[in-house]
């Protein structure tokens, strides 16, 4: 059921004012995690991971508090050979770091035609630019729709984690996501669902899904995650995924 109160299920639309560019998301979810402490909950979490390496302190943070379904979804990197050694690494994380049964590995489709159709006319678009929101999208609404599959309550993505990833577009984003479902799943309610369906609760359900906001990287999180890479051997890459974001360190070696 959606809670009005909870942050994580609060909707932005529109121009975003200063008050929202301020919010700490970070403390938001420290707040969400309180709540389900007092209320004795441990919901389940999908968490979409970009890599190992970012995922690092996310999991030792969330496994705590949360149910989590690691969902592995990232057409943008490339090539094939880069990608599957960076799931080798995810399943190897999870094998060493959680321990406790309730942290679970899900590997989406890899599809880089989806990437290169979400980032047509923007490939010369510097990185952390407009290529990268439609990237942050892609892979972002791809992790709903699983969450809402696996019947996960919350959705979130370790990206923020990054000093490189604006907290504040990847939020936006999530939370954008979660109101086009909500809307969706309200429309279909109304146009779709029996009186048997509404009574039983299967389309709150399926509305229960909700965004978790973040900011991993607040809080020593990105030094924590650095630490944990270093402690795990984990393998981590110098760019970000896509044949775009390669080209700088690329020339930064022919130089």
């Amino acid at each position: 059921m959606h809670n009005s109160s909870d942050p994580a299920g609060a909707s932005r639309t529109g121009n975003k004012s200063s008050s929202e560019q301020k919010r700490n998301y970070q403390k938001e979810l420290d707040l969400i995690i309180k709540r389900l402490e007092q209320e004795g909950r441990r919901p389940h979490l999908l968490l979409h991971s970009c890599c190992a390496p970012c995922s690092s302190h996310c999991l030792e943070y969330l496994q705590e508090h949360f149910e989590i379904t690691v969902f592995y979804y990232n057409p943008n990197i490339a090539p094939e050979s880069e990608y599957r050694l960076r799931v080798e690494e995810q399943q190897r994380l999870i094998r060493e770091l959680c321990k406790g049964g309730n942290v679970h590995f899900l590997e989406g489709p890899y599809d880089p035609q989806r990437f290169y159709e979400a980032a047509r006319g923007l490939e010369l678009v510097p990185e952390g630019g407009e290529r990268c929101t439609k990237c942050f999208e892609l892979r972002l609404r791809e992790a709903a729709k699983a969450a809402q599959e696996c019947g996960a309550e919350y959705f979130t993505t370790t990206l923020t984690i990054s000093p490189l990833k604006d907290a504040r577009r990847l939020n936006s984003i999530g939370l954008q996501i979660q109101e086009e479902m909500q809307e969706k799943i309200s429309r279909e309610a109304g146009t779709e669902g029996t009186e048997t369906e509404r009574v039983s609760g299967e389309q709150d359900s399926a509305a229960s899904v909700k965004w978790l906001v973040s900011d991993f990287k607040k809080k020593n999180g990105y030094r924590r995650s650095i630490e944990l890479s270093e402690e795990y051997g984990l393998y981590r890459q110098n760019y970000c995924g896509c044949v775009f974001s390669r080209r700088e360190p690329d020339r930064e070696r022919e130089e």
